[in-house]
């Protein structure tokens, strides 16, 4: 009894904590006087001992919930730690993405207004461009022209305009130049079959030049593009070929819209198309090198094989174009006099505002009465030879005569009879000279001013002739009329268009005039060939001089009216920058912005 009661009041004691921790010892013993602990006893059992176990325990759970609380306080902190780290991350790479947008949207900008910048300058005439450097290779209009102009270099946007430069003593790409491409110095696919039209078999000789280019494959593209359903010799049509495929489709038979589709024609592939120009920048990077031939892509093989051309590398593209055209006015962008104009007033009232008495009058003369056929021996019958300014002519008559091209003009004689006039019926006629000079010698005195101001062509512009100082030595040989000799003549005598101060290759007559070849060598080549066109093509290049987001489009720019226009437009951003910061153009002082 008495020790139950003792271990009551025991347990009333526990309450008051403060006082166990003053009065127990480190050790104690249980109720029954048992020692409770190493080196400590508790004398006299009772109450004492009752305080001294209660208390102990007491000690000990407070020290474990003291411990769990400490530990849930710090997986807490841990936890809210991580948390606001995670967000602050999170935080900061959607601002890092939303810089980056904000950069691409802007190289997209950059790129754009090197598409507007080379608008503004197509819209100047030809003297002017000149003056300013002209469209060929100017770096100073068209290399990393500066849109942003901040100090700090990874900020500072600008763009540049690239063309291929081609070397004509090895007709490899010999690196960039900052300018546009002539449309005119490649094959429009869309015309070969009017070559064919003008001279059988100039369809699939322009053709067989690509390199790689087989009959087979020619004629399956003339195929894929005439209006008819019959095969040609080597060709196919949808009856004995596309028909089988899976699914199968028909060809085009109709103007193409563009060269990819040519894909799609039997024996056309990616790597005869594109080459191993993977990144589409008109060379053959080391990388590119390596990659082709990892893939068995053949980067040496050429179709010009004994003059050691290489074109392969590049592929079909660079050669093709859907594009190409010329504008049909003089250097002041006058519309040309159609020399073949029905209503002869109208035609005397044009010519006389450019040429002299004496050349009018000979062209009208030629329109009225056609070309004489005598020859140059005088062999005219009973009559005299006069100058055409002496002339005096009835222009309400039907013309009889045609011009097929303006070298018409040149040597030619004009018969007017007056036979009605003449007794007994003798056949007496006047024959007018021409003043056009059949003399090389004389040639250049008048050709230019000829060349410039008529034109046989009632259009505004020429489509597809084939630009003879510019256009690859390949696209040479496949021009109708060309031979292999002609073609190395020509580029063996090109200059660069920069450096042609006089314009006395503005027109594709200096081959005549330069005695390159003879006036009949000329007519036969001037339905195909010309000096100059105004579609024009470049890759523009949005960027920042510091490096980071760019953009990169390929521009067609249509200039033959007075407000130039983009005709097509590919962005190519996918396949990288395609060229060095500094081959684009950065500042070489860190901070100043080119003007």
């Amino acid at each position: 009894m008495a020790e139950s009661k003792r271990c009551s009041r025991g347990a009333s004691i526990r309450r008051v904590r403060h006082v166990e921790s003053e009065l127990l010892p480190p050790a104690g013993t249980g109720c029954h006087g048992r020692s409770y602990g190493i080196g400590h006893r508790v004398v006299g059992g009772g109450r004492n001992m009752s305080i001294s176990q209660d208390s102990i325990a007491t000690r000990r759970r407070t020290r474990v919930r003291r411990g769990v609380v400490l530990i849930i306080v710090l997986v807490v902190v841990v936890v809210i730690a991580l948390a606001a780290y995670t967000f602050s991350d999170l935080m900061i790479a959607h601002r890092r993405v939303t810089e980056v947008n904000g950069r691409r949207i802007q190289a997209r900008m950059l790129a754009q207004s090197g598409v507007e910048a080379v608008k503004m300058f197509l819209m100047q005439d030809e003297a002017t461009r000149a003056e300013a450097g002209g469209i060929y290779n100017n770096p100073f209009i068209f290399q990393g022209a500066v849109v942003i102009p901040e100090q700090d270099a990874l900020s500072r946007g600008s763009f540049t305009v690239l063309a291929p430069l081609l070397d004509d003593n090895d007709p490899t790409l010999a690196g960039v130049r900052y300018g546009l491409e002539d449309e005119s110095a490649r094959v429009n696919l869309n015309l070969v079959l009017k070559a064919d039209g003008i001279q059988e078999g100039a369809g699939r000789t322009l053709l067989m030049v690509l390199p790689g280019m087989t009959e087979d494959v020619a004629d399956a593209i003339l195929d894929w593009m005439d209006e008819d359903d019959e095969a040609r010799d080597y060709g196919a049509e949808f009856s004995d070929y596309y028909s089988t495929l899976q699914p199968a489709y028909e060809p085009r038979n109709g103007p193409i819209q563009s060269v990819e589709e040519l894909l799609l024609v039997v024996g056309v592939t990616p790597e005869l198309l594109f080459g191993a120009d993977f990144n589409r920048n008109g060379m053959i990077d080391p990388h590119e090198q390596t990659m082709s031939t990892s893939l068995g892509v053949d980067t040496t093989t050429t179709a010009v094989t004994d003059s050691g051309l290489s074109g392969a590398t590049r592929g079909w593209s660079p050669y093709l174009t859907l594009y190409s055209s010329e504008t049909n006015a003089n250097i002041d962008g006058l519309p040309r006099i159609y020399i073949n104009n029905e209503d002869l007033e109208t035609l005397q009232a044009e010519l006389s505002e450019v040429f002299s008495d004496e050349w009018t009058n000979f062209i009208l003369a030629y329109r009225l009465y056609g070309p004489s056929d005598d020859d140059d021996n005088g062999n005219a019958g009973v009559g005299s030879v006069v100058t055409a300014d002496t002339l005096e002519l009835d222009l309400t008559q039907e013309p009889k005569g045609t011009f097929t091209q303006v070298l018409d003009l040149i040597g030619a004689r004009v018969a007017i009879s007056n036979q009605e006039e003449q007794p007994n019926n003798q056949n007496e006629q006047t024959t007018v000279q021409s003043p056009f000079d059949s003399d090389i010698l004389a040639m250049p005195a008048y050709m230019g001013t000829l060349m410039n101001n008529v034109t046989t062509v009632d259009a505004e512009s020429i489509p597809g002739r084939i630009n003879i100082n510019q256009a690859p030595y390949e696209i040479l040989l496949g021009i109708p009329g060309m031979t292999e000799e002609l073609a190395e003549q020509i580029v063996n005598l090109r200059v660069d268009p920069t450096e042609d101060d006089e314009g006395s290759r503005s027109h594709e007559t200096w081959l005549l005039t330069e005695a390159v070849v003879t006036v009949d060598e000329m007519k036969n080549l001037l339905p195909f060939v010309c000096a100059g066109g105004d579609i024009f093509r470049a890759q523009i290049v949005g960027y920042f001089q510091g490096g980071g987001p760019s953009a990169r489009a390929e521009v067609v720019f249509d200039a033959t009216t007075d407000t130039p226009r983009v005709l097509f437009w590919r962005d190519i951003s996918h396949l990288g920058r395609g060229y060095a910061l500094e081959t684009l153009g950065v500042d070489l002082v860190e901070g100043l912005a080119a003007q």
